[in-house]
């Protein structure tokens, strides 16, 4: 009698807990974010066309909110992804969109920042026909650069990106396990070295006035349209 009620119901029930463990194992092995990343890695070729500074970083653009936005400087010692107040006007945002930010930010001399607060954007990172979109949380920040955006750990780790001043290049995984490599603009790269030399103060105020587009394009952000 229990035989052949184990029976009607598919076997006993430790054949059937062992079933239902290799059953998840299975699911469990084709889930896409435990499935095993690309090696990213850089190589010889990596160096052509590279032209040696020794201290460049790598500089690379990037598109949000249906521009192209340059001067973005990947920083690996940065523990936020910043976007600069006159980028934050460039790209036509309002300050109504920034939500309250609590915690502070110090510059490289150790003095204080002034926070605007926050604002999520989807940030598109492309190189020829592959491309990756992430949501990036840009602290924005009222302080004098020459770049537009820093690009720190929070992204980095989220693209899982690596990044090589030698080869001046990025590196990050796509769908199917593909690696996009990202060049970085060297030509921009030394304009923006020239650049931050003038930026002597760290802050600076911002006066309420519409934002010209001779100050848009200056700020190295274009149309995608």
């Amino acid at each position: 009698m229990n035989t052949s009620q184990e029976d009607s119901l598919g076997g006993s029930s430790a054949t059937k807990r062992k079933g239902y463990v290799i059953a998840v194992m299975i699911v469990e092995t084709m889930r896409p974010d435990l499935l095993p990343e690309p090696n990213l890695y850089f190589m010889k070729v990596d160096l052509e066309g590279v032209i040696s500074y020794e201290d460049d970083p790598v500089i690379i653009f990037v598109v949000t909110v249906g521009r192209r936005v340059h001067r973005v400087f990947i920083d690996q010692g940065s523990s936020a992804d910043v976007m600069f107040w006159l980028t934050f006007n460039s790209l036509q945002l309002y300050p109504d969109q920034l939500k309250p930010y609590d915690n502070f930010l110090f510059g490289f001399a150790g003095d204080q920042v002034e926070v605007r607060g926050y604002i999520e954007l989807r940030t598109n990172f492309s190189y020829g026909t592959s491309a990756r979109t992430v949501s990036i949380r840009y602290i924005v920040v009222n302080a004098s650069s020459a770049y537009n955006f820093l690009l720190g750990r929070p992204s980095l780790n989220r693209l899982g990106a690596v990044t090589s001043t030698k080869h001046m290049k990025m590196k990050l995984s796509f769908l199917d396990r593909i690696v996009i490599t990202i060049k970085s603009d060297q030509k921009t790269t030394r304009k923006c070295y020239k650049r931050s030399l003038k930026c002597r103060r760290r802050m600076y105020s911002i006066a309420a006035k519409a934002v010209e587009p001779e100050e848009i394009m200056e700020a190295g952000i274009t149309s995608e349209r």
